[in-house]
């Protein structure tokens, strides 16, 4: 089986090539972090992007409305938009700090057991930090909390 990886087009860490790792093949090697690094990358570029496309509508809009109900949906349109923006910096944040766990060797173990994470649910989540057993088990203690 051939590795292969993430092509240079990718815009969102769900447009990328499977990893196939080979028979035996070392996790976490020098290949498969240029895969998920290639992955964060572009979610991250296609995020800026979109943040930059905002910050121009917005100035292009922000005159444009006279009628101060017009300028009232144009506010709560803004409103909503600025609200998904701030959602996508929280991601950028977490991107970053997976590039930077990719930097240090802890990319792809459980921050909580630290086992390997897996190909597939990092390549599902990018920004995990914890295997699938220790999330499931997190988030079961928050719903009994709270």
């Amino acid at each position: 089986m051939s590795n292969r990886l993430a092509s240079e087009s990718l815009v969102t860490p769900y447009q990328y090539q499977p990893y196939q790792a080979a028979d035996g093949e070392e996790y976490m090697n020098e290949t498969q972090l240029d895969h998920f690094r290639n992955i964060l990358l572009n979610w991250k570029s296609e995020l800026m992007q979109e943040v930059d496309r905002t910050v121009h509508h917005m100035q292009d809009e922000a005159a444009n409305f006279p009628d101060p109900n017009d300028r009232a949906t144009q506010e709560s349109e803004f409103s909503l938009e600025l609200r998904t923006r701030d959602r996508e910096r929280r991601l950028i944040k977490k991107i970053e700090e997976a590039m930077e766990r990719l930097e240090t060797g802890e990319y792809g173990y459980c921050e909580t057991c630290g086992i390997e994470i897996g190909i597939r649910r990092l390549e599902a989540r990018p920004t995990a930090t914890q295997c699938i057993d220790c999330k499931t088990l997190d988030e079961l203690r928050e719903r009994q909390m709270g």
